[in-house]
């Protein structure tokens, strides 16, 4: 059996409501990493912003279609870890991430795959953003205020 190589493109999807409650989701290869939602591009022709809405909506349930999808113009490369190399070409080590917002009005029950995630919590932002280890999603979710035009604190 092959299976597929995977892409280095990726998204990161953070999804938060409109009082910046941010939705953490536990890896399930992974207990006790939390992160936002993620994932590679299917094929080099997908456009990131349907990457996006897949990736939401395979590891939440939530249709991003209804919502507001907004590509943050942020861009970030990093190393991938060790244990996941083997799934790209060979003499791929970076991976080059694309970042989103989808704010929801509210709080929303969400739909979990076992495979990807054990569990879920709507966190306020700031304790999100200090839950996830991955520097890449904690900065995007430290970007929530300004990128809702919010005085949060």
């Amino acid at each position: 059996m092959t299976s597929r190589l995977k892409i280095p493109r990726s998204v990161l999807v953070v999804i938060y409501t409109a009082d910046l409650q941010v939705l953490m989701l536990e890896r399930a290869g992974w207990p006790g990493f939390w992160q936002s939602v993620t994932g590679s591009i299917d094929h080099e022709n997908e456009p990131l912003i349907e990457t996006a809405a897949r990736e939401v909506r395979e590891e939440t349930g939530i249709d991003a279609r209804q919502y507001a999808l907004e590509d943050w113009g942020i861009e970030n490369r990093f190393e991938i870890f060790k244990q996941y190399v083997s799934r790209y070409a060979d003499g791929v080590t970076h991976n080059q991430e694309h970042v989103f917002g989808l704010e929801l009005p509210a709080v929303v029950l969400v739909q979990l795959d076992p495979a990807e995630h054990l569990r879920y919590e709507w966190l306020p932002w700031k304790e999100a953003a200090a839950r996830t280890p991955s520097w890449t999603n904690r900065d995007a979710i430290l970007l929530l205020p300004q990128k809702r035009g919010a005085g949060a604190s």
